[in-house]
Order: structure tokens, then C-alpha cells, then sequence
């Protein structure tokens, strides 16, 4: 069996405020293998995104990775000088941020800032980066590459702007993809075109991705594993279908009760109660009293 391309061990981030120490990533660890697309879910503020930056390196002050390791093909990004870093970013390791208008300048045509990225990282001379930017356009099914790469991202749909990111993400041909929550702001539509690029383009390059969503049904169609986050911790991981139906903490039944349904023979979702870190944590409905 080979070796993980991604192992994460007791990971700790922490965000030292002015009223107290916040435990973003409060010891997680797991694994993505080589192809394999792994997901991490959970509510708003469970530690998906932070989890993300951590294997970049890209905590936002006054965060600070406290201690764990992040082993990317066996070598401690944590342990990387600058120059190490700046190497595995964009080269190694991509990310697929979830809002790509907020992700791409404004002022800056599309083909441009794609060719940045590969130049940025000196994987290819500004003349390979001229000539790779259409063909990877199109590998996103942008249409009309050739006259898009001078449009700016306001002249992008939301969809075409996920597909630029995509394209910029794939630019350096890197061997893992994080992508966080790469369809939150699109239609159902859009959203399935999306999954089905990202998973074809796995399959044709034997990318491994990470895959950050809150969105159960999504995960279920992209990922073979799961794992389930709450409060900085990772509570359950597993085979994505088996997780999916038949889950074993509490937190992670609690997810799926709250997904809308067309039953109405089904009860309200149940909340939580009791500590976060137990696996025996109990469940209550608040509209059984």
C-alpha cells in the first residue's frame, strides 16, 4: 500500500486574542492517499477552513500553528523555511477558495492573473505560461477561451469565475487540490457542473483533494472518505457511504437529521447537548417537550 501523499498529526492552531486563546484546530489528524479525494465536514466554524490554511501555511496573524505535524509526501511543511514554503504552495499543494470574486483581482484580466500564477512560482518561463493559459481554459470547459483570457472577473459568471479558479489551481499541475467549499455560492445547476469537472479532472491527472464542504449531499458524490469536524476536532471518519448512512457519533447523526427532506413523516432536526469531545454525546429535540 503506498505511502499517504498528506498525513496530518495532532494538528494545533490556535488565534491568541486579546480575550483569550481560541482553539480553531484542536488536535486533528488524518490522511488523504494518492488519488483519493478525502472530505471534511461540518457547521460553520467547526475549524474546516483554518484546518486548510494550516497545510498551506497561510494562517492569518494572530493565528499560529502550536504544534502537530503536516507531512506532505513524508517532509514536515511545518519544519519548511520561506523558501520551502513558497515552493510547495502552488507547486505541490493548490487551493480552491470558496468565493472566487473575492479570490481574483478585480482589475486584472483573467489570463493574466492565470499566467501569474505559474510564473510566480517559476515553474514555467513567462512565455510556457502565455501559451499554457487557453488550453487551460478550456480544460475547465471555459468557452471562447481564447477571446475570455481578456476579460475581467466581473465579465464571468459565478460559475465561469469557480472554472478560472480551477484552471489557476491546476496551473502548476500540483499533486493535491483543497478545495473549500468550491459550489457554496452556486446554483444547483452550476453547483453539478462543477462536481463533475473537479471529479473528471481528478480521474484524468490522479490529483488528490481535499474536499471542505458543509454540504452532506455534495460530499457523498465526490468523496470516498469522510471526516466530521466539530469544534476543531475531528469526531468521526470513515467510508464516505458508510459514514453517510450509518453513523456512529452523535454529532455526525445530528448533521444528517438536518438535512431537508420531502418526507414529512420524519421528525424536527435534533440539536446537541453535552460535551462536544464525547463520542456518547447525547441528542434532544426541542420541539418534544
Amino acid at each position: 500500500m503506498s505511502e499517504p501523499i498528506l498525513k496530518i498529526e495532532d494538528l494545533r492552531t490556535q488565534f491568541f486574542t486579546s480575550r483569550g486563546v481560541v482553539h480553531a484546530v484542536d488536535g486533528v489528524s488524518l490522511h488523504v492517499d494518492p488519488g483519493e479525494t478525502v472530505a471534511i465536514v461540518g457547521e460553520s466554524g467547526c475549524g474546516k477552513t483554518v484546518t486548510a490554511l494550516s497545510i498551506l501555511r497561510l494562517v492569518p496573524e494572530p493565528g499560529k500553528i502550536v504544534s502537530g505535524k503536516i507531512l506532505f509526501k513524508g517532509k514536515d511543511v511545518v519544519e519548511m523555511d520561506g523558501d520551502e514554503v513558497r515552493n510547495y504552495r502552488g507547486n505541490d499543494v493548490a487551493m480552491i477558495f470558496q468565493d472566487p470574486m473575492t479570490s481574483l483581482n478585480p482589475v486584472t484580466k483573467i489570463g493574466a492573473q492565470i499566467k501569474e500564477a505559474m510564473t510566480a512560482h517559476d515553474r514555467f518561463s513567462p512565455a510556457q505560461a502565455t501559451e499554457r493559459v487557453v488550453p487551460l481554459l478550456k480544460r475547465v470547459r471555459v468557452p471562447a477561451a481564447e477571446s475570455r483570457i481578456k476579460d475581467y472577473p466581473h465579465q464571468f459568471s459565478g460559475g465561469m469565475r469557480q472554472r478560472a479558479m480551477i484552471a489557476m489551481g491546476l496551473s502548476n499541475e500540483p499533486a493535491l487540490l483543497i478545495a473549500d467549499e468550491p459550489t457554496t455560492a452556486l446554483d444547483v445547476t452550476v453547483q453539478a457542473q462543477v462536481l463533475d469537472l473537479l471529479r473528471g479532472l481528478q480521474r484524468q491527472y490522479g490529483l488528490a483533494m481535499l474536499f471542505i464542504s458543509h454540504d452532506l449531499a455534495v460530499v457523498g458524490q465526490v468523496a470516498s472518505r469522510v471526516a466530521v469536524m466539530r469544534a476543531g476536532q475531528v469526531v468521526e471518519t470513515g467510508p464516505s457511504q458508510k459514514l453517510l448512512t450509518a453513523p456512529e457519533h452523535a454529532y455526525t447523526r445530528s448533521l444528517l437529521a438536518a438535512v431537508p427532506t420531502l418526507r414529512t413523516d420524519r421528525s424536527r432536526p435534533l440539536a446537541l447537548v453535552g460535551d462536544s469531545n464525547a463520542a456518547t454525546t447525547g441528542l434532544y429535540s426541542p420541539h418534544a417537550e
